[in-house]
């Protein structure tokens, strides 16, 4: 029987607060919703929570505020077996996401940092936690030095580290040097790279940088690389999207288990694109994640 993987997961704890419309505003434009609704989300919480409904154990570092939203992010991630003894409590309030999910199942999203923006070093505990892991998920939600200092961390014991480069920034050397998988969309990879419409250019050029990438495509499916290998490309499954929103973030969090149980690259981004497809059908972010059940069933045809 294959062994529990253990992820560990730095990054930002949000707040999604979610209005649902026909279509998005212009700018200067008022519309009318037709639902709100208050999730937990953020970038690294999401991971934690769909890394943990696919089966590991999860650990999250990041910090909340003292504020109700903080409480009840702490009380979400408890209960969906994220392990949050980690998970700082500051005077700082919990971050937001302020988000827009139109009928095609597109989204325009705000942040508001809020405790995230505290996360730049790592605490007491936080380095022995890192290394216990088995796979390192970071985002670029919380300040690229704490970001920096887990990955550093993770070198240091020879933990797996996959970064998702959202929201797309310049990423200081140092940090790429400690990355081992870098995860991210088509349009983050033309933001590194400044290559557009050419995932398999922009891909070659990140080669440079980490020694594996993999490129998510939205309804095309994605794209692995790395150095030395022939690419990789996975089909994404047909579904009509009710939501896209953590639809990411669930595949990072599903790919991050698959590859800590040992699977091959392709097999895992089979799988992670079943539960990717499977959170696109239903509404929120972390409320849209698969468990590990049914990403099983979706992959192997008899989705239940």
């Amino acid at each position: 029987m294959t062994p529990t993987p253990h992820i560990a997961v730095l990054g930002s704890a949000n707040m999604d607060l979610v209005a649902y419309v026909a279509k998005a505003p212009e700018r200067g434009e008022t519309v009318t919703g037709r639902e709100f609704r208050t999730v937990p989300g953020g970038k690294g919480a999401n991971q934690a929570v769909a890394a943990a409904r696919a089966g590991a154990t999860v650990s999250m570092i990041g910090a909340v505020g003292t504020d109700a939203f903080g409480t009840g992010l702490r009380t979400a991630l408890d209960h969906s077996g994220v392990d949050t003894d980690l998970l700082r409590t500051v005077e700082t309030p919990t971050g937001t996401a302020h988000i827009v999910v139109d009928d095609e199942g597109g989204n325009a999203i705000v942040v508001i940092p809020g405790a995230n923006g505290t996360v730049t070093a790592l605490a007491p505990g936080d380095e022995g936690l890192i290394a216990s892991a088995d796979v390192l998920l970071l985002q670029l939600e919380v300040p690229v030095e704490g970001v920096l200092a887990a990955a550093q961390a993770a070198r240091r014991h020879g933990v797996r580290t996959v970064l998702t480069p959202a929201p797309a920034q310049p990423l200081p050397p140092e940090l790429l040097a400690a990355v081992d998988l870098l995860l991210p969309n088509e349009h983050e990879a033309a933001a590194l790279t400044g290559i557009a419409d050419d995932p398999h250019a922009a891909a070659r050029a990140l080669l440079s940088q980490v020694p594996e990438v993999v490129i998510t495509l939205g309804s095309r499916g994605s794209l692995y690389a790395a150095r030395g290998a022939e690419p990789v490309t996975v089909e994404a499954e047909r579904v009509t999207a009710v939501d896209t929103t953590g639809a990411g973030d669930t595949f990072a969090g599903t790919l991050a288990v698959a590859l800590a149980e040992g699977n091959s690259v392709p097999d895992a981004l089979t799988w992670a694109s079943s539960a990717a497809a499977l959170s696109v059908q239903r509404p929120g972010a972390s409320a849209s994640m698969p468990y590990r059940k049914e990403i099983d069933a979706q992959a192997n045809g008899t989705p239940s």
